[in-house]
């Protein structure tokens, strides 16, 4: 048993880490496509105008080249990256890619059958074809190769809602295992329609910020200016779509989530005792001593925004917001009734009558008893909503880590409004008041330096976001189904600690190849 507990917490630790590394490159080459292809636009548009000085022509052919070549590297080491991550499904997460591979592997097969394909292509295409294609088609080529980059991420945050809120499958107990019923509804549930435009308008803005940074040490080094000026035109504009995109979507995120995960919600903003008119925790401290089930305050300190949380979760300011105890005793209140829903001591007691149901039909069928396998099956399905919580021992295992959602998410609003408004001022400063670019405090040039901070912001941002999508959804694999602890492989843990070690170098190396290669381009960049 504490091999297995070993070997559940070792998968875990690997699984973050490829996730968290690979994560590095994703946002980069969504963000960073999309910029390069508006680039190209107007390069092509400029060389098809007669009118055009030639000057300027190959000035935009120099900034599509340029930042096509860091586009290029990000690319392939993202890649290398998520290959790895989706066979970690089937080497350490066997027993979850059975229950529900036939759900799970849809959107993973398309996204490697046609999505990566079509944006392989036609990324030879933009790389290798300058001298083989007419302007137009290399242009559309690169458009199609970041719609082929955002295709892919469609098809894996496709797959990676349906384990946050999954839907349109049946648990078919002859196979003992989870069948789909409804690709439309997998596909296009509002929680992964939701999460694809969060992350896609979220890459923008870090895209944004990574060209915004590298031009503010050219800026800084008096190099390149106007080559500066007018990628951050590009990526400024980019990037305040993009972060405006991304507080919309947020806030649809948090509704969704107040609707469909309560706990995590309850665990973001450290809320244990539910409360109508909510406060939004702005600034906080949690008490490490608070349990779900003791009297001590949940915070050592704190800074409120007055019913901040129930405008969030439920655009209402009035509006009831359960916290983790009334969560796990089973209350709520909706438009002002108090509702019971099902506590989670209920929860796991169904659960493991789901359980039993499912041995019953197995041994109905073994016996060929077809009325003890109706009878089972009809039980199975009255519970099997709970199907997940028949593994947990007690009610506390149900509770994500608080702590690692709380921090997490505060951190990512922290920085994302210092993105939003650095993005606002960027755009004002690019199109009206470019000398503010040379505004110095104390002798410091004021802009370069926030500009080149703001790209490891964004980086950090858009990790902490994935912390909190994942680590708030805790111990669940899949939401209410599956627990960690029932989708492991049955693998020792030496040799998962072996392989996280192996990846980490791998992963490191690479990560400081492409960081060096990058480094060399930016600064050898005639």
């Amino acid at each position: 048993m504490n091999d297995i507990l070993t070997a559940i917490d070792w998968s875990r630790a690997q699984f973050a880490m490829t996730a968290m590394y690979h994560w590095l490159f994703v946002p980069l080459t969504l963000g960073l496509g999309l910029v390069v292809a508006i680039m190209e636009t107007i390069y092509a548009r400029k060389k098809l105008n007669p009118s055009t000085p030639q000057s300027e022509t190959e000035e935009w052919l120099d900034l599509t080249k340029f930042w096509m070549r860091l586009f290029g590297v990000n690319f392939a080491i993202g890649v290398a990256t998520g290959i790895v991550l989706e066979f970690e499904f089937g080497t350490n997460w066997s027993n979850y890619s059975w229950f529900v591979g036939d759900i799970f592997g849809a959107p993973l097969a398309i996204e490697g059958i046609f999505a990566f394909f079509c944006e392989s292509t036609f990324f030879a295409v933009m790389f290798f074809g300058w001298e083989k294609f007419s302007i137009r088609q290399h242009c559309a080529a690169t458009w199609l190769t970041a719609f082929g980059a955002s295709l892919s991420a469609w098809w894996i945050l496709v797959a990676n809602s349906w384990m946050q809120h999954p839907v349109g499958m049946d648990f078919d107990p002859a196979q003992m295992r989870n069948v789909m019923t409804s690709f439309v509804d997998v596909a296009l549930s509002p929680t992964a329609v939701n999460k694809f435009f969060h992350v896609i308008t979220s890459s923008w803005s870090l895209g944004a910020c990574f060209v915004i940074s590298v031009c503010g040490w050219y800026l800084l080094k008096g190099r390149h200016t106007q080559f500066a000026v007018k990628s951050i035109k590009v990526a400024g504009v980019v990037g305040l779509v993009g972060i405006l995109g991304t507080m919309i979507t947020g806030d649809s995120s948090a509704v969704q989530v107040t609707k469909d995960q309560p706990m995590k919600l309850a665990a973001m903003e450290g809320l244990y005792e539910g409360k109508q008119g909510a406060d939004l925790v702005a600034f906080g401290i949690l008490n490490p001593g608070k349990k779900w089930d003791n009297d001590q305050d949940a915070m050592l300190f704190e800074i409120k925004i007055p019913k901040g949380l129930s405008i969030l979760g439920r655009h209402d300011p009035d509006a009831f917001i359960p916290g983790i105890k009334d969560i796990i005793e089973g209350r709520d209140m909706i438009d002002g009734q108090e509702i019971n829903t099902v506590n989670y001591n209920e929860r796991i007691l169904r659960g493991r009558i789901a359980h039993k149901a499912l041995r019953d039909y197995n041994q109905a069928r073994e016996y060929k008893d077809s009325i003890g396998m109706d009878r089972a099956t009809e039980k199975l399905a009255r519970h099997y909503q709970f199907f997940g919580y028949g593994y947990l021992g007690k009610a506390d295992e149900a509770i994500p880590p608080v702590a690692m959602t709380f921090y997490p998410f505060h951190i990512m609003v922290a920085l994302g409004t210092w993105m939003l408004l650095f993005l606002i001022a960027t755009v004002w400063i690019v199109f009206r008041r470019q000398e503010w670019t040379k505004y110095q405090i104390a002798g410091y040039p004021v802009y370069p330096w926030l500009a080149i901070i703001t790209a490891p912001i964004a980086w950090v941002c858009s990790q902490c976001g994935w912390i909190v999508a994942e680590l708030g959804r805790q111990p669940w694999a899949i939401q209410d189904i599956m627990p960690v602890q029932a989708a492991i492989s049955s693998v020792g843990s030496g040799n998962v600690k072996l392989t996280f070690f192996i990846f980490l170098f791998l992963f490191t190396c690479l990560l400081l190849a492409e960081i060096g290669i990058m480094l060399k381009q930016i600064k050898n960049k005639k």
